[in-house]
């Protein structure tokens, strides 16, 4: 068993013809698959000795092999994985040129006229975690198994496959997210495609593509929240740097549903965002609040703002900000801890009259209401 090299502290082995662990060098099972599986999950396998791996079929993803590995070892608790350092709380080391289908390390990269560049990645965790995690790993391990699907087969290489801008934008047209969220983790051109489509000029299609480009970003987020914070940097500065132009739109869509896919990693771009709504710029004014609205659909109570402070914005006579805003208040009235006070139900009272129309998005299609409509929901909360 040859060390060949050292990058960093990830020990590179590729010596062997049958897969061993490189920390106690038995040897290890064929990765297998969890039954219960989440979105863009790898397969997965342990040693004897408590170190668990991941399975990069190309070997160009290892970030997504080291992340799956990480999670997997603590026993799929994220927020214990990213509060972890390497070296202080676990080792990791790789090994590449393995082929899944005959469960062999082959050093020369090719086996039976298939290019074989797959790569095993293994965390093993320090004694006082894996005590914790183990178990947990273990019964997960056990319901796992090993399918055609986890081989290298047409249908991996199809989701290793790039889509290209023509495919994408057929995806958001007929709104069918779930092969761009099977490509994201191993293709970064789609979230730039993705922030080009939110120049369109068609509203619904703008929609969709902030709709994906948000449950796109959740999907990253679970292995590269960085990489999402850079995203949101960018479109905050697209907003601030080109005033309201179509370099910009779609931009503060995209950064509400950036935050409402992932809340809880997210949440504290909100003051950015509500910033926007309070430097009195009359054309992002509906637009902010209906972001407002979509985060509030989920995770109401993360905004923190009163009902006073968005009925100001109801009580404006543009049709757009005047709806969205009632929206954003009716789903913060769904917070059972926000009492409506008499002011807000006094606004909400005097615009159950207005039937001018409003667009509501959900989920690839417009839903459309009246004012008074949402206004009428949004007191019967409150009341």
């Amino acid at each position: 068993m040859a060390i060949n090299e050292r990058k960093d502290n990830i020990v590179v082995r590729d010596h062997w013809v049958k897969p061993a662990c490189p920390f106690c060098g038995l040897p290890v099972a064929r990765p297998t698959e969890q039954s219960l599986r989440r979105p863009l999950e790898m397969p997965v396998g342990s040693c004897n000795c408590g170190a668990v791996y991941a399975y990069d079929a190309t070997g160009h993803n290892l970030g997504s092999a080291f992340s799956e590995a990480l999670v997997f070892a603590c026993n799929m608790d994220w927020d214990l994985a990213w509060d972890l350092l390497p070296g202080e709380d676990y080792w990791e080391a790789l090994v590449e040129k393995y082929d899944i289908q005959s469960h062999c390390i082959i050093p020369a990269g090719s086996y039976e006229g298939r290019h074989i560049s797959g790569a095993l990645y293994f965390i093993r965790m320090h004694n006082d975690i894996q005590e914790v995690a183990w178990p947990g790993v273990q019964k997960k391990l056990a319901s796992a198994k090993f399918t055609a699907t986890s081989q290298p087969t047409a249908g991996r290489q199809n989701k290793e496959s790039k889509l290209n801008k023509q495919e994408i934008a057929a995806l958001i047209e007929n709104y069918q997210l779930e092969p761009l969220l099977q490509a994201a983790t191993h293709d970064n051109t789609i979230i730039s495609c993705l922030q080009r489509m939110l120049y369109t000029g068609d509203e619904l299609l703008r929609l969709k593509t902030a709709d994906a480009l948000g449950q796109v970003c959740a999907a990253i987020a679970r292995y590269n929240p960085a990489l999402v914070s850079r995203i949101l940097q960018r479109l905050f500065t697209s907003i601030t740097d080109a005033g309201y132009g179509t370099s910009n739109w779609g931009a503060i869509d995209a950064i509400g549903e950036v935050i409402a896919k992932s809340p809880d990693v997210f949440g504290g771009y909100l003051p950015s965002l509500i910033q926007i709504l309070e430097e009195d710029d009359s054309n992002f004014r509906p637009t902010v609040l209906r972001a407002l609205g979509v985060i509030a659909r989920v995770r109401p109570d993360l905004i923190t703002k009163t009902f006073s402070y968005f009925v100001k914005f109801a009580c404006l006579d543009d049709p757009q900000t005047r709806g969205n805003a009632v929206w954003l208040i009716k789903h913060l009235a769904e917070s059972n801890s926000r009492p409506g006070s008499t002011e807000t139900r006094a606004a909400l009272k005097a615009i159950k009259g207005d039937q001018r129309p409003i667009n509501i998005y959900a989920k690839g299609v417009f839903e459309q209401s009246s004012i008074g409509q949402l206004a009428t929901q949004a007191l019967a909360r409150l009341e």
